[in-house]
């Protein structure tokens, strides 16, 4: 007995007990002869695969959500996120923040072996579809294991599971080489992207993967393969295994990048080919004809929200994104007899509302036509700024001149909220904005609701939601995992990484400004900045790269993960996370910036720890630096 529980932890990726795990390991036959005797038993078990997708739109469902520098949390409040003892640098060891993953990408990785080795009895089952379906489980089944390797970095790779039979040596795997890993989760991706559909067009099926989905992970794959965290980092070359088998290539590799840029250039072809394209608003939204300014708006937000949009490669359907906009949404009618959950409880820091570029496309501190200095002092809104500001309304410097993205992604104090049932943009007197001082009508109203830091996640939040007197009416959409935008900025990243500066290289950074109603970046760069070089040589034109990602990508947990694979994470998570004075009841009280936490991020925290108990059941799992 003791041997089979050991056995059937390893199959499952657990250390649990015998107990907990004997009744769903189909180690039965007569169990696996039920699930795989028909086509439509078989179906169920592809979709327990998908199961083990990662909840992203939970606020205890990705680490990268509120675990990082790029969302604060209210801190007084009941319930609180299991990751801001992640954000507040207190990982541990015995019981690890995110230990959960461990598991839970183990067990996926064990049912996709299960159907890969049983799917060939199945039937009644056309052969394009049980190719399909094998495609899929192999996607999977590559998913999981870098996801583990993105948070592990060199981990055990499950091949196949074990056999019942396996002795106890059999089950102490090792972990493999970064190289190696990579290289069997780029083989699975191989083996599986052609023979998966090209689009989707049955409702029931969106989400599935398809070939776009599986050629753009294979390219963002490839560039964290050649990304400076896991290629030549010599800050882990100490890390080996117990027979001293080195699992970091310390010598950096140029080509991995140009692998990388190919890949996304083959991407980009099977996206586009697919009809998949950066997402614009129509000019008309129900009745009414938008400005140039709100068309803006709305294409950037609904880029995310809007769900199955033209933009949208990948998207969860495991993960809808509704709960979360319920306790991001400032609460329009704060009453205590209308309360709904609308808590503003999670907002943005002040370094990330001062990261967006101005409205000449550069950086606050970099145009030099904008008061840097200037920018926690205030300022009236006056007619011209209209649509982003209410007219009349003092609010901070930091608040004007900036790139649409700012107003799109983020609700402040004076700041336009572009909704709520109001789309008449003509008549911007009636426009909703936001008052957050103490005592306004959208302040902090008790110790549980928010603001936090005064800068709300207007971004995650569907412009269409409607809050009625007693209720509050949600647009849910699948959390979207990758947008072509991502594809494009990957794209001119790994150009420029294996090149420097191109034409190419600009070419696709320019197509994601464009659609933001950003300036070309040689138009930005030449025309209105105090260091105008800085687009000639390859160090300059990453930081701007690094930089786009970060704006374009703000609130979709790509910064979590790209601070890391860049390790600039142990500079920019040392960074204060402040706010404004969301207890200040005037202009001169609120418009104070007030550090709210200072966190700490090591060498050691570039990857999470492996639980004492792992280690325990399996010496030959060596524990990550620093721990």
């Amino acid at each position: 007995m003791k041997k089979l529980a050991f056995v059937l932890i390893i199959l499952s990726g657990l250390s649990s007990s015998c107990k907990r795990y004997l009744d769903i390991v189909p180690d039965n036959v007569a169990t696996l002869d039920n699930a795989f005797s028909l086509r439509g038993e078989a179906e169920k078990y592809l979709f327990t695969c998908y199961f083990y997708l990662p909840r992203e739109s939970d606020y205890n469902g990705s680490p990268a959500l509120l675990g990082g520098d790029e969302i604060w949390e209210l801190p007084d409040i009941n319930t609180t996120s299991i990751y801001r003892n992640l954000a507040q640098g207190n990982q541990n060891v015995l019981e690890p923040i995110g230990g959960e993953y461990w598991n839970r990408m183990y067990m996926g990785i064990r049912d996709c072996n299960i159907f890969l080795s049983n799917i060939g009895r199945v039937p009644d089952i056309q052969p394009y579809e049980r190719q399909q379906w094998i495609a899929e489980a192999k996607f999977l089944k590559a998913y999981y294991h870098f996801i583990l390797l993105r948070m592990y970095g060199p981990v055990p790779l499950v091949r196949a599971n074990l056999p019942i039979s396996a002795g106890p040596d059999e089950v102490k795997v090792f972990r493999e080489p970064v190289d190696t890993c990579f290289n069997y989760i780029v083989q699975l991706l191989d083996e599986a992207k052609d023979d998966l559909p090209q689009v989707i067009n049955d409702p029931q099926y969106f989400g599935k993967i398809t070939k776009p989905v599986a050629y753009s992970l294979k390219a963002k794959i490839l560039t964290y393969a050649a990304s400076p965290l896991f290629n030549g980092n010599a800050e882990q070359a100490t890390l080996k295994n117990a027979d001293g088998r080195q699992l970091f290539n310390t010598a950096y590799d140029e080509k991995k990048w140009q692998r990388a840029a190919e890949a996304c250039k083959e991407a980009i072809g099977v996206c586009e080919a697919a009809g998949i394209k950066l997402y614009e608003q129509p000019k008309n939204l129900l009745q009414y004809e938008l400005s140039d300014t709100m068309q803006v708006q709305l294409g950037l937000r609904k880029a995310v929200t809007e769900k199955w949009n033209s933009e949208i490669i990948w998207a969860n359907t495991q993960s809808w994104n509704s709960w979360f906009q319920n306790l991001a949404s400032p609460d329009w009618d704060p009453s205590p007899q209308a309360r709904v959950w609308m808590d503003n409880r999670y907002n943005a820091p002040l370094k990330i509302a001062e990261q967006f570029y101005t409205k000449n496309g550069l950086p606050i501190s970099e145009d030099k036509t904008w008061d840097y200095q200037a920018r926690y002092t205030t300022r009236t809104a006056t007619t011209p700024y209209r649509l982003y500001l209410k007219t009349g309304y003092t609010t901070a410097a930091l608040n004007f001149d900036r790139e649409p993205r700012f107003y799109a992604y983020l609700g402040f104090d004076g700041g336009i909220w572009f909704g709520q049932g109001k789309f008449d943009d003509k008549k911007d007197g009636e426009l909703f904005y936001l008052q957050t001082k103490l005592g306004d009508p959208l302040g902090k109203s008790s110790a549980f609701t928010g603001p936090v830091t005064g800068y709300s996640l207007k971004k995650l939040i569907h412009p269409e939601n409607l809050r009625a007197t007693t209720s509050y009416t949600i647009v849910q959409y699948p959390w979207p995992l990758m947008r072509l935008a991502d594809l494009y900025l990957l794209y001119s990243e790994c150009l420029n990484e294996a090149a420097g500066p191109s034409p190419l290289v600009f070419q696709y950074l320019n197509k994601v400004r464009a659609r933001a109603g950003v300036p070309d970046v040689e138009k930005a760069w030449t025309e209105f900045s105090r260091t105008p070089s800085k687009i000639t040589g390859k160090d300059g034109v990453r930081q701007i790269i690094h930089r786009e990602r970060l704006n374009e990508l703000a609130f979709e947990q790509n910064r979590f993960w790209d601070l890391r694979r860049w390790k600039e994470a142990v500079t920019e998570m040392n960074r204060a996370i402040s706010g404004w004075n969301v207890y200040g009841s005037d202009v001169a009280s609120y418009y104070r910036a007030t550090t709210l936490f200072v966190p700490r991020f090591g060498l050691k925290d570039y990857f999470f720890p492996l639980s004492e108990y792992e280690r325990n059941v399996n010496p030959n799992l060596v524990q990550n630096i620093g721990w």
